[in-house]
């Protein structure tokens, strides 16, 4: 059996948010066993599971990505959106738009100090949309 949903979240300062809980409040009944994948249908964020525990995790993703993929490079022609545009879009094809979640119990099933987060690469980002698959 296939469910589908579509999770809205409202929009978040460039940066790594945990959004477990999020995305956790807004899915249907979970079943007994599964698979929940999570794609992101957006070009200038991504998602990824990684540690949920110390908020410096976070803080140095943000710094790691910004060495890799800076802004205002002479040579990024596509620029109509500002500076932080180009190197949005080449950070979520780095970080990626889905994952997968086993599903055990009707929970999800994550490591101990995992959880999922949204990697917002705008200055001024929208809301974003998360569509929901739970395959049983």
């Amino acid at each position: 059996m296939v469910q589908q949903t579509t999770i809205l979240l409202p929009p978040h300062a460039r940066g790594y948010h945990l959004i477990t809980h999020t995305i956790e409040q807004q899915l249907p009944p979970l079943p007994q066993a599964g698979i929940l994948q999570l794609f992101i249908q957006h070009t200038s964020a991504g998602l990824t599971i990684n540690e949920n525990a110390d908020p410096d995790v976070r803080l140095d993703f943000e710094q790691i990505f910004n060495r890799l993929v800076p802004e205002n490079l002479p040579y990024i022609v596509h620029t109509s959106e500002g500076p932080d545009d180009m190197p949005a879009h080449i950070k979520a094809s780095i970080v990626g738009c889905s994952v997968q979640i086993p599903i055990h119990k009707h929970q999800l099933i994550l490591g101990q100090w995992q959880g999922v987060y949204l990697c917002e690469f705008r200055n001024h980002a929208t809301a974003r949309r998360i569509i929901a698959t739970i395959l049983s």
